[in-house]
C-alpha cells in the first residue's frame, strides 16, 4: 500500500459487515457521519443485519479494498455509493436528518 492517504489514523475503529469480509463481499457504501465523524463502509444487502455488524481498523478496509482510498477527502456529512465492485464510486452531501423538535 502506498503512502496513507486519510486523515484519519490507520487504526481508526470503523463500523463494517461481516459480509464485506467474506470472501464473496465487496463494499457498496461508504458514509463519513457528520455527527460523530465515524466512518461505516458496507457492502450491496438491501438490509444490514445488526447482528452482522462488526468493527475493524480503518487500514483494513483500505487493504480490503484500495479504491476506497479515493474516498479519503470525502467529507464529513457526504456518502458514497457505487453499482458494482468496478464501477466509479459516486459521491453527495447526506440529507439534513431532521431535528428531534421539528419531530414533535
Amino acid at each position: 500500500m502506498s503512502s496513507w492517504k486519510f486523515k484519519d489514523q490507520k487504526n481508526l475503529a470503523v463500523i463494517s459487515t461481516r459480509k464485506v469480509f467474506s470472501s464473496a463481499g465487496w463494499i457498496a457504501y461508504v458514509s463519513h457521519d457528520h455527527d460523530d465523524e465515524s466512518w461505516q463502509f458496507y457492502g450491496n444487502e438491501a438490509e444490514i443485519d445488526q447482528d452482522d455488524l462488526i468493527l475493524v481498523a480503518l487500514v483494513e478496509v483500505v487493504e480490503l479494498d484500495q479504491t476506497v482510498a479515493q474516498l479519503a477527502d470525502l467529507p464529513l456529512g457526504w456518502h458514497a455509493w457505487r453499482d458494482t465492485k468496478t464501477s466509479p464510486w459516486k459521491r453527495a452531501k447526506m440529507p439534513d436528518e431532521p431535528q428531534e423538535s421539528e419531530l414533535s
